[in-house]
């Protein structure tokens, strides 16, 4: 498994202070699969739950994919071991909607937060999202909403929020939430010398009315280098 953890103290600090008193939520995203923006997402969430001892979401917004539980719970000699599952919602909303709505025997219909679960990593301040892609019956599809009200309520309970979003030529999720995040960091491979759809994706973000802080080329250490570069796709 790729070990980012000597980029990460830098990433942080080009991200600039946090705000007293208030949570950060942080998107990473790439143009294409296989970019790394899960690996660079997963570690950075690790380096902030391990550097300041704050509690650490890390939302898998892959909701088909669901990537970053399965790589926790695959390195426990250095992430440590996943909890039992818990809610991921601490007040009720999600940031997803099942339809059509499964029923319980009573006739109602099952809650979307059933849906998702969260695991403490390690005992640690970290948290990381499951969807429960096994509760899905046949013909429900589930679509990520452009609401914040989870997002809003999960501040409340963590210090920094972690989204792990899809690819955009996968999924347009990842714009779905944008413009309720702090900060979405573009992820390239290094060796990806063609940039034109993440500047396209850069333009994307932007346009969805978000924050976009910069790119950060994954897997590319030279002495010297911006590891989170602004204004320059």
């Amino acid at each position: 498994m790729e070990d980012l953890s000597a980029e990460m103290p830098e990433l942080w600090g080009s991200l600039g202070p946090p705000t007293a008193g208030r949570a950060r939520v942080f998107e990473f995203i790439a143009a294409r699969s296989g970019e790394g923006a899960s690996t660079v997402a997963r570690e950075f969430a690790f380096y902030a739950a391990g550097a300041f001892g704050v509690r650490v979401w890390l939302v898998d917004l892959d909701l088909m994919a669901q990537s970053q539980a399965v790589s926790l719970a695959a390195d426990p000699v250095r992430f440590g071991t996943l909890g039992p599952p818990a809610a991921a919602t601490p007040s009720g909303p999600v940031f997803f909607k099942v339809q059509p709505p499964l029923r319980g025997a009573d006739g109602r219909p099952w809650p979307d937060a059933r849906y998702i679960n969260a695991y403490c990593v390690g005992g640690s301040q970290l948290w990381v999202t499951e969807f429960r892609r096994d509760a899905l019956k046949a013909r429900q599809a589930v679509h990520v909403l452009p609401v914040g009200e989870y997002w809003s309520a999960l501040r409340r309970h963590a210090d920094v929020i972690v989204v792990d979003a899809p690819a955009r030529e996968r999924s347009q999720a990842g714009l779905t939430v944008a413009p309720f995040m702090d900060e979405v960091i573009l992820v390239v491979a290094a060796d990806q010398a063609d940039v034109r759809a993440s500047s396209q994706l850069r333009d994307a973000v932007i346009e969805a009315g978000a924050r976009c802080a910069g790119l950060f080329c994954n897997r590319l250490a030279p002495a010297g280098s911006d590891f989170l570069r602004r204004g320059r796709l």
